[in-house]
């Protein structure tokens, strides 16, 4: 087959956007008080503040505006997730190519003011509203001395660096105009005045707000619990740290869920000796059921960890001031020179107490589909939140994923701009330990039996965990791609059967089973 053809015409691509009628200036990010938080500006540089810098209040709605259109570039110009931008005389508008599509970031805004925005959940929120067009302010305030970075990583690579972790790059909040916050604490939300108070008195007004505070860290309260070089990982710091001390050492990890199990996973190429102490019968049992935990429990041991099962410490003994034994309630005594706590974590949402923004018997922030808390303009997302999980009946749920954060910030945003979306997602996770990756949809909680199909012992497994008569998670190792087929028939609203999987035969994935 032959043929003879020409090069084809780069085609161009048009945008529509408006032209206020009068250029607004540039606003500076500032605080206000002694200690002032740090704040990256749109040269993506970080300064302090002194005591009489404000921030300025948002510009005003343009009054008169006309729509232009410019060819600005060839639609090939742009890979996914780059960005141009791009000069039409009277002023700059940023293009952005996302999932084939494009967006221009004009001065075109909606809404009044700008929303204040925190956490992983923040950064997709404040992203998704650039996408969509927003373009008024948006401020992103943070507790970490860092811009957003990916703390999932912090337990799976302990060396990583920063900037290595870093969702995005000084420059995109530069280009997206989003100014970030950081080492900014909030004490409270004024919900009658639409302010948010920070611990140096500074408060800064917002038209809608996205609260997504995340979760802190169980601590242990036993004797000696003080004593140094005992860290729960929350910053790349304590991470780097911890390689630090656990190098060629003897390391502890108190919790045998995901963070502490991968924890040890990566020490093990670090530390002399690496020990791990668990309250229940195996790892990851109320998650992934004791079969599953005993296989993954055997590969650990098969990489030198040492397991302590169905114990507690009772105390940290010191020599100098530094950690030297783990004391456990079952009379053992492990030796330590560094110990990772990774025994669970509640919602950080203390400063919300007074606030009049509801929060449950546990502290968590209940909302509803749209991500909408009881208080009119403000939503919230992330680990600290209780949504309702649509293909569970509706169930309020919280599951603090990566994913789902993402999932909430996203719609949040949406709805921000009075696009009524719904979150309406399978969670999905995976991890990866001694070079195999474990991966997981649905949720699980309650369930009663585990349907296991494959190899245990190989490793090379799916298991489907079951309520009554219905399928309501999965997980597999070795195994691909089946957890990403399920979470699809999950989320186009099938119902998969306990007898569907006990059989063997996965026809039914492709919809020519039963």
């Amino acid at each position: 087959m032959g043929g003879c053809f020409s090069k084809p015409k780069p085609v161009e691509l048009k945008i529509e956007v408006v032209l206020p009628e009068k250029e607004r200036g540039k606003e500076e990010l500032s605080a206000s008080g002694k200690g002032s938080p740090r704040a990256y500006q749109g040269n993506g540089t970080a300064r302090h503040f002194h005591t009489e810098e404000r921030l300025p209040a948002p510009h005003p709605y343009p009054s008169a505006q006309d729509c232009v259109e410019a060819a600005v570039c060839h639609v090939k110009d742009l890979e996914n997730g780059q960005m141009r931008e791009v000069e039409l005389g009277w002023g700059k508008v940023l293009l952005v190519k996302d999932n084939g599509e494009f967006h221009a970031l004009g001065h075109k805004c909606p809404h009044y003011g700008a929303p204040l925005v925190k956490g992983a959940a923040g950064l997709v929120c404040a992203e998704t509203l650039r996408q969509e067009g927003f373009s008024d302010r948006i401020v992103l305030c943070t507790l970490d001395r860092h811009l957003p970075y990916d703390r999932p990583k912090l337990s799976k690579s302990l060396d990583a660096q920063p900037e290595q972790l870093a969702l995005r790059p000084k420059e995109f909040f530069r280009a997206y105009g989003i100014e970030v916050l950081t080492e900014a604490q909030v004490v409270t939300v004024d919900v009658r005045n639409k302010k948010v108070v920070f611990k140096d008195g500074f408060k800064l007004e917002y038209s809608k707000l996205l609260l997504a505070p995340g979760s802190s860290p169980k601590t242990l309260s036993c004797k000696g619990k003080e004593v140094e070089n005992v860290f729960t990982i929350r910053t790349p710091e304590d991470a780097n740290r911890v390689v630090r001390l656990a190098r060629g050492r003897n390391a502890v990890v108190v919790g045998a869920g995901f963070l502490g199990m991968e924890v040890a996973a990566y020490l093990t190429e670090k530390a002399h000796s690496v020990s791990v102490v668990e309250l229940e019968e195996t790892p990851f049992k109320r998650f992934l059921g004791e079969r599953v935990g005993r296989a993954l429990m055997k590969m650990f041991e098969n990489n030198r960890v040492k397991f302590y099962m169905q114990t507690e410490v009772s105390e940290l003994r010191a020599q100098e001031g530094k950690l030297k034994e783990v004391v456990l309630k079952s009379s053992k005594v492990v030796r330590a020179d560094v110990c990772v706590v990774g025994i669970g974590a509640v919602p950080a949402t203390g400063f919300l107490r007074q606030s009049g923004i509801s929060l449950d018997s546990r502290g968590f922030i209940p909302v509803n589909k749209m991500m909408q808390t009881n208080v009119p303009g403000v939503f919230a997302a992330g680990d600290a939140v209780t949504f309702p999980l649509a293909w569970r009946n509706n169930r309020k749920v919280n599951i603090p994923h990566w994913q789902m954060a993402h999932a909430q910030g996203r719609v949040a945003a949406q709805n921000m701009l009075a696009q009524e979306a719904e979150i309406s997602i399978v969670p999905y996770l995976w991890t990866a330990m001694f070079g195999k990756s474990l991966r997981y949809a649905g949720y699980g909680e309650g369930f009663d039996d585990v349907i296991i199909q494959g190899d245990l012992e190989e490793l090379k497994f799916v298991a489907f965990y079951t309520k009554g008569d219905e399928v309501i998670a999965v997980a597999s190792m070795n195994y691909d791609p089946i957890v990403s087929k399920v979470a699809e028939v999950l989320a186009a609203g099938r119902a998969i059967r306990k007898r569907e999987v006990e059989t063997g035969d996965m026809s039914w994935l492709t919809g020519k089973g039963s």
